[in-house]
């Protein structure tokens, strides 16, 4: 018993000492620590985090070890002190080829280290406080870059993790140059003075940016967005209610959704109300503000915005809350959302806000290939999601205007090799034609200078000159379809409605078709530029079906009466950079055929300068002539239109027209010779002309022609004055038009060559057709070559 208790006692005296050495150690450890001079251990240390960074790193500040009783902790934990270390002045070294110094440094650096789970091998540390900090961030176009440093070869994993739970600082500044991406901005970030909820964010940016649409598209049309995008929002969120209705409904139930709006819609109107947080989980929230000011891709800069708290970053599958209000030149961008796993980009889910003067200068900022436009601003949802087959951005049930035309429909856009692709459907219920102007640069000088363009259209030119941008055309592939229901136009165009689909390929853009509602029939063509190599060639097919000639001059009085359809085809090739210089370069055909119909009398005996039968009609009547029937045949020879038949027969006259019409030059010079059927009294029976240039025509008398009549009148009214009406009386000219041939059954489609080649001449085949090689057979009285097998005929247009 006396051995075991002795045994006993030595253990406690065991125990007792192992104890007191611990504390005493923990006191030495404690004593040192708070009494030495750590920078004496500068050295040391600098010479250590360079080794593990690969770049020299400097504490030139004071460096600083002491204890403090942890915050938060509870119970016997909460005396077990921690070290807390502080150092000021820290430098880390740039590169050799850095523009600048130093890659980073901080006025002072503080944290804490949890004792404890160092026993684990595990580095708790509750927060990190960075004074200061400045970074500067360069990437040289070769690839190089000062943000990838190159630590010593490991011979395995570290034993050691880290877990870090919170960096705070109250200012930093990142300076930012990048070769490649062509940036060059100074970003200032601070801390916001408390949390702010992304709904918040969302209702505030909302309201900035509708504020802004009225400067660029005005107040009224700003209003009229807001409408469109109140309206699509009540939409979906009429969808989610109803989705929500369904899937409670008991099972065999029938709900009726309000509207067919997807999934990803439903989610924009959460996205707009401030709800992206999952079910469960608090709405992130806005912890840093920043600035930016630079340029990028030559282009000014400038902005604000926010993002969540720095720790959120390492969370993937944490919503990570980004906003921005960015100016780059004339483009205003805004946007408020979430990013997931900002590391690595696994997706964006944001409401996006664009204005600007024209959607092409998107090009130079985005690399997306899209039209001159008016002033346009936008709002949607853009989803992205990155993957290693490709990213794609869906813009999706965005809503906008363009000019004075609204826009809505949703874009993709997939990033892929060895172009990028751009597909979507766009509607505009109420579209200006004016509007469509600056996409082949027939707009004003005045709005090219608005939407900032220095190309400039000359004033006695009617042809735009304003050059494709072929050279953007190689950077996208696009498939977009375009809708515009109702077109508002000037009063003089009878054109009613718009339907295309663009698709552009390895630099050829084609437009199959694009198809105007014009005057009650229908105007359809396909376009095929192609791009890829210069010149610009083109090839034009068109086909006119069903105008009607009343509702084609809605302006002419004369006409309000007239019936009947024009149907007409088209082919043209060309070369050339601008629509001018493909019209001065065109060649093939255009005809077309007016067949049954009616036309003012009053019309029909101006064009005579039948005097006495003018007075009558303006006095008792205005008889309508039947139309027998009215063709147009002109071939294009390298700008030139040449008109081989261009003839109108009446049950009263047939009227020619000769001359050309040069594209190359825009002038004018047909002659129109009529040719009465009956007997007429008092008619001055004259050539007429129609001369000039596009942007200024004249129509007259042939004056010799008039004189010669005129003058024949007063000789012969000097010996005779009956005989004076001898040169006033125009015979009857009976040879009408041949309509027969002219109506015939299948005739030949209009042709064009390949593009840069002439158009060849037509000879008359043994069947009376015209076939290539040789003149054509006149129409009777005008001594133009007959077109049988060049007009669409009666079957070919009721199609």
């Amino acid at each position: 018993m006396e051995v075991s208790g002795t045994i006993g006692q030595r253990i406690r005296k065991i125990i007792a000492w192992l104890v007191a050495i611990i504390v005493v150690l923990i006191l030495a450890l404690a004593s040192f620590i708070a009494t030495f001079d750590w920078n004496r251990a500068r050295p040391w240390v600098n010479d250590k985090v360079s080794q593990v960074i690969g770049r020299q790193f400097a504490i030139t500040g004071n460096l600083k070890v002491g204890w403090r009783h942890p915050i938060g902790e509870s119970g016997w934990r909460g005396w077990v002190p921690w070290p807390h270390f502080s150092a000021a002045n820290i430098v880390v070294a740039n590169p050799d080829w850095a523009k600048q110094p130093h890659f980073a440094t901080l006025d002072e650096i503080d944290f804490e280290v949890a004792l404890l789970p160092l026993l684990a091998r595990d580095i708790v540390i509750p927060a990190i406080n960075l004074v200061n900090p400045s970074v500067d961030v360069e990437r040289l176009l070769d690839g190089r870059d000062n943000w990838t440093f190159k630590p010593p070869a490991s011979t395995g994993p570290s034993q050691w993790r880290l877990d870090l739970h919170d960096i705070a600082f109250a200012k930093g500044n990142i300076a930012v140059s990048d070769q490649q991406k062509k940036i060059d901005a100074q970003v200032v970030i601070d801390t916001l003075g408390q949390p702010i909820p992304i709904g918040d964010a969302m209702k505030q940016q909302e309201a900035a940016s509708r504020n802004l649409s009225a400067e660029v598209v005005g107040k009224r049309g700003a209003r009229k967005l807001t409408a469109q995008a109140d309206a699509v929002t009540a939409s979906q969120t009429a969808a989610s209610a109803a989705d929500s209705s369904a899937s409670a409904a008991p099972p065999g139930s029938t709900v009726t959704a309000v509207s067919d709006i997807s999934a990803t819609s439903t989610a924009s109107a959460s996205a707009t109300n401030g709800t992206t947080a999952p079910a469960g989980k608090p709405s992130p929230l806005y912890s840093f503000g920043w600035t930016v000011k630079g340029s990028y891709n030559r282009t000014p800069v400038s902005g604000s915005g926010k993002v969540g708290g720095v720790l959120a970053l390492q969370d993937a599958k944490r919503p990570f809350p980004v906003q921005a209000d960015i100016r780059a030149g004339d483009l205003h961008v805004a946007l408020v959302g979430t990013i997931t796993d900002p590391a690595h980009l696994a997706a964006v889910d944001l409401r996006l806000w664009l204005q600007g003067n024209s959607m092409a200068r998107l090009y130079s900022l985005t690399g997306v290939t899209l039209p001159d436009t008016p002033p346009y601003t936008t709002e949607g949802r853009l989803v992205g999601q990155f993957r290693q087959s490709g990213n794609v951005f869906r813009y999706e049930n965005f809503t906008g205007r363009v000019g004075g035309s609204d826009l809505k429909g949703s874009l993709t856009y997939t990033v892929r090799k060895p172009r990028a692709l751009l597909q979507g459907n766009l509607v505009s219920n109420l579209l200006q034609f004016a509007d469509l102007a600056p996409i082949i640069g027939a707009d004003s000088n005045a709005s090219k200078a608005r939407r900032g363009n220095a190309a400039r259209q000359p004033s006695n030119k009617a042809l735009p000159v304003e050059e494709f941008r072929t050279d953007r055309w190689k950077a996208i592939d696009a498939d977009v379809k375009f809708i515009g229901r109702r077109i508002v136009r000037n009063p003089n165009l009878p054109i009613t409605d718009l339907d295309t689909h663009v698709v552009m390929r390895d630099g050829v853009l084609s437009l199959e078709p694009l198809k105007f509602g014009v005057a009650g029939g229908s105007l359809a063509s396909d376009i095929h530029l192609d791009g890829s190599t210069p010149p610009l060639k083109g090839r034009f097919a068109a086909s006119a079906r069903h105008l009607k000639l009343k509702q084609l001059f809605p302006k002419f009085k004369t006409m309000q009466n007239a019936l009947g359809e024009l149907n007409g085809d088209a082919a043209l090739s060309a070369t050339g950079n601008s629509p001018a210089a493909l019209a001065a370069t065109s060649n093939g055909e255009v005809k077309a055929l007016v067949t049954d119909g009616t036309v003012s009398r009053l019309m029909m005996e101006a064009a005579g300068l039948n005097v006495a039968n003018v007075v009558y009609e303006k006095l008792f009547g205005r008889r309508d002539v039947k139309i027998n029937c009215a063709a147009t045949d002109f071939v294009a020879t390298n700008g030139v239109l040449d008109s081989r038949v261009f003839a109108l027969d009446t049950g009263d006259a047939v009227i020619n027209v000769d001359g050309k019409v040069n594209l190359h030059d825009e002038s004018i010079d047909l002659g129109v010779h009529p040719h009465t059927k009956g007997f007429r009294v008092f008619s001055l029976r004259s050539p007429l002309y129609v001369k000039g240039t596009f942007k200024d025509p004249h129509v007259g008398v042939n004056a010799a022609a008039l004189a010669l009549r005129g003058g024949a009148a007063v000789g012969l009214g000097l010996v005779n004055p009956f005989a004076a009406l001898i040169p006033l009386i125009a015979p009857s000219n009976n040879k009408p038009l041949p309509c027969a041939r002219l109506l015939a059954d299948e005739p030949a489609k209009p042709a064009a060559p390949s593009p840069g080649e002439k158009e060849k001449p037509r000879a008359l085949s043994p069947q009376g057709n015209t076939t290539k090689g040789g003149p054509a057979a006149p129409v009777a009285g005008s001594g133009k070559p007959a077109v049988r097998a060049t007009l669409p005929s009666a079957k070919s247009v009721v199609n």
